[in-house]
């Protein structure tokens, strides 16, 4: 039957105490924390997985701690991954406060897919102990209605398992750097990058033995320059005569006003070969089926120059530097050469446009060193990623101490290796104005550990089974 309408189950000035009670206990016996809700960077597509995640925003809140013994779950255990922190808790925070003070400021952000309550995967940073917990359960209806309204959320939490995806960055810096120090941190030793300059040589090209004479290619003379190239075509010459040495070059390529695709602006030799009585044929041929057009002769030079050999490529090279060859003899015509970059500012590189002529013996090879100012190794900022050149490792910078050149980085990609150039990303444009050697590698272990590589386990383990044998067990 219906409810006696004489008595209200709870009426609107009633449940404005009851939150007004709750709201009061929380900010008198409640601890202060952060509320950080997450923000979805990328999912699969498949079975929705959260692969990314950001945390970019952050609200001050009371909140109480049921934990008042301690922390719940198995505290520290020790797994095949290392020691694991499992503790748990338990906040209890108001609705009509999340409600007035954070869902109205996430309210139209795309990438939140939850604003009007909390949201598990959400976290919560404890000042108190300075740790940061993640939203595993969120428990809207407990207390159970009170005069027909809810007026709590109790938010079930576990320590935070901080993946490599997870970018926190709420400028608050407690919140920030107790997020770095979840992470499994590597100390690297650095050391001072300098620039260096590159050095190579080049020798005069011989008569190979078994013929009584012969030429090498001192230009080429690009008769059409081709149209329509997507990529550098290929520059092939006929063979060399018996005991020779074929030619080699590269197209270099340009493009024109006016014109689809590419043209070849020049053809720079490899190695401009030796043993030509006649000048060889040269192909030029598309590497895919864009581009065609492209004709050249080669010209053979007498007393020429062979390839260069690079014996040091440099370092920290802002701009292609330039190579200077040793003067022909009179009547000889001089070598000119182009040099090349890698992605990390080396020499990689050294290109003829000119082999010479009438060289007599090897000339020197000067090339011109790194602009002033580029070795300037500046500092790595605190939350910055930094990259290594050599194995392509990623990881985010925890603490950066430059009188003692001591990086500590966390949430790593890969593994450092020792001899690389660790750059900042984001620092500058290219990073180049942090940048550091790796000279020692550290996981953190403690050296003193007598158990922390399992070498007495090891030890015991040699002394019972005997692995010279090929059977330890028996003869088969």
């Amino acid at each position: 039957m219906p409810l006696n309408p004489y008595f209200l189950q709870g009426s609107a000035s009633e449940q404005r105490l009851v939150q007004d009670i709750i709201n009061e206990q929380l900010k008198m016996f409640g601890q202060d924390v952060v509320y950080m809700p997450r923000k979805i960077v990328n999912k699969t597509n498949i079975l929705n997985e959260v692969t990314a995640s950001k945390f970019d925003d952050a609200f001050r809140l009371e909140a109480y701690l049921l934990n008042y013994e301690g922390f719940e779950g198995s505290g520290d255990v020790l797994s095949k991954f290392g020691v694991q922190t499992t503790d748990s808790v338990t906040f209890v925070i108001s609705k009509e406060r999340y409600e007035d003070f954070v869902s109205p400021f996430l309210s139209g952000d795309p990438e939140l897919e939850l604003t009007t309550r909390p949201q598990e995967g959400d976290l919560i940073y404890l000042p108190l102990d300075n740790t940061i917990f993640e939203i595993k359960y969120v428990e809207a209806k407990k207390p159970f209605y009170q005069l027909n309204k809810l007026y709590a959320y109790t938010l079930s939490c576990e320590v935070m398992d901080y993946e490599l995806d997870d970018q926190i960055d709420t400028s608050i810096e407690a919140v920030d750097k107790a997020a770095v120090e979840f992470g499994y941190t590597v100390t690297l030793a650095m050391v001072g990058l300098g620039a260096s300059t590159a050095t190579a040589t080049v020798q005069k090209a011989t008569t190979p033995s078994g013929l009584s004479d012969g030429y090498g290619i001192g230009t080429m003379d690009l008769i059409n320059d081709g149209y329509d190239y997507t990529a550098p075509p290929s520059i092939g010459f006929s063979t060399a005569p018996t005991s020779g040495i074929t030619a080699s070059a590269v197209a270099i390529m340009t493009s024109r006003t006016g014109q689809t695709g590419q043209s070849i602006d020049r053809i720079l030799l490899v190695n401009p070969g030796f043993g030509y009585t006649l000048p060889p044929t040269v192909t030029i041929t598309s590497v895919n089926q864009y581009g065609a057009g492209g004709i050249a002769t080669a010209i053979l030079s007498d007393g020429g120059l062979s390839a260069f050999t690079i014996t040091d490529g440099g370092a920290q090279y802002g701009e292609v530097p330039t190579v200077s060859i040793g003067t022909a003899p009179a009547g000889g015509t001089n070598a000119i050469a182009e040099a090349f970059l890698n992605t990390d500012g080396e020499v990689a590189a050294l290109r003829f446009s000119n082999a010479g002529a009438g060289y007599t013996v090897a000339p020197s090879v000067t090339i011109s060193g790194p602009a002033a100012g580029i070795a300037q190794t500046g500092n790595y900022l605190f939350k910055e990623m930094v990259r290594g050149v050599g194995s392509g490792t990623t990881a985010f910078v925890q603490s950066w101490d430059r009188d003692d050149r001591i990086l500590k980085v966390t949430n790593l990609s890969g593994s450092f290796i020792e001899g690389e150039k660790i750059v900042g990303i984001g620092t500058t444009m290219n990073g180049s104005d942090t940048a550091y050697i790796v000279k020692t590698v550290s996981d953190g272990q403690d050296d003193t550990d007598l158990y922390g590589d399992n070498s007495p386990f090891e030890s015991e383990a040699d002394a019972i089974l005997d692995f010279s044998e090929t059977n330890p067990f028996g003869e088969f």
